[in-house]
């Protein structure tokens, strides 16, 4: 049998989880999330991790699997990730991969390596200025000196950028050059699949999505994360919808402009998702207006692989 893995992507809001549930009924399958924030126990809410019902009707990897001050990275999810493809294949399914953390999605499909040693120094030297500037400052830094690897990250992927930085002033190559000339070696063939929404109709989905999330109970659910002692800087929580909250929390904004930053800031998100994607012409991309479309996405998807 041919080894397939289906993949859907695309900007948040977009209708992922819903698509990817849709297939993985249809092929009796099960699906592995690739997002970089519903992988941590209690952030719910503010991730729009899916509900217990989803959860219940597929099954799911990579949801709620670490608290949120343990660490992860994109190589080891790719690791945990192709085991788990291999053990789908073994029952003789078809993956189904959803998300939109555009690193994770990247190693899975091509594979992630770093051949070049630490420097802890300079790397100390970096993460103080992360906290005494910020994520922007070490992307600025970065922009400057390795503009190729700078286009391939966002400033919330500091690891990545600081991970970067080092590798540049060690071999004075952009870590890109370095990940070209390795090239997995695998017999798995990824469909890639994109839910493209016009631009407007997108930002009202992520305006009525943050309305919906407050109601939820979004405060509470960052009050209770910072009631059992998890420290606000943590980088799980450095997320829109939770930083935002924190502010507010810390009485350094209004409830008003926290929930006017976490739309500005999502939306934000959603823009740099689109392009990075966009990137990719390996991806097929749905024009997407209202999710009644879904079924008859998912049957297209479905004679594709098949």
């Amino acid at each position: 049998m041919e080894r397939k893995v289906i993949v859907i992507v695309g900007p948040t809001c977009s209708g992922k989880t819903t698509l990817a549930i849709k297939l993985a009924l249809a092929l009796n399958s099960e699906i592995i999330s690739a997002d970089s924030r519903q992988i941590y126990k209690f952030l719910n809410i503010g991730t729009a991790k899916p509900s217990k019902e989803e959860l219940n009707l597929v099954k799911h990897y990579f949801i709620d699997i670490l608290l949120p001050s343990e660490d992860y990275n994109v190589s080891r999810f790719e690791k945990e990730a192709l085991r788990i493809i291999e053990k789908l294949f073994a029952q003789n399914k078809i993956p189904v991969v959803a998300g939109g953390s555009g690193l994770y999605v990247k190693s899975l499909v091509d594979g992630i390596f770093d051949v070049v040693d630490t420097d802890e120094e300079y790397r100390k030297e970096l993460l103080e200025a992360k906290a005494k500037y910020g994520n922007e400052f070490l992307y600025e830094k970065l922009k400057q000196v390795d503009p190729l690897s700078a286009q391939n990250l966002l400033p919330q992927n500091w690891k990545r950028v600081i991970r970067a930085l080092e590798v540049y002033k060690l071999t004075g190559r952009s870590i890109v050059e370095f990940q070209k000339e390795f090239k997995r070696e695998t017999d798995i063939k990824f469909f890639q699949f994109g839910l493209k929404w016009p631009r407007e109709i997108l930002y009202e989905n992520i305006e009525k999505r943050v309305d919906e999330m407050i109601e939820a109970g979004l405060i509470d659910e960052v009050k209770n994360i910072l009631s059992m002692g998890y420290d606000p800087g943590l980088n799980s929580l450095n997320t829109v919808g939770y930083k935002e909250i924190i502010s507010y929390l810390k009485n350094e904004i209004d409830l008003e402009e926290a929930i006017r930053l976490i739309k500005r800031n999502t939306r934000r998100y959603a823009k740099r998702q689109l392009t990075w994607f966009g990137r990719d012409n390996r991806i097929k991309w749905f024009s997407v207006s209202n999710k009644n479309r879904f079924d008859e996405i998912a049957n297209e998807i479905i004679d594709t692989v098949k």
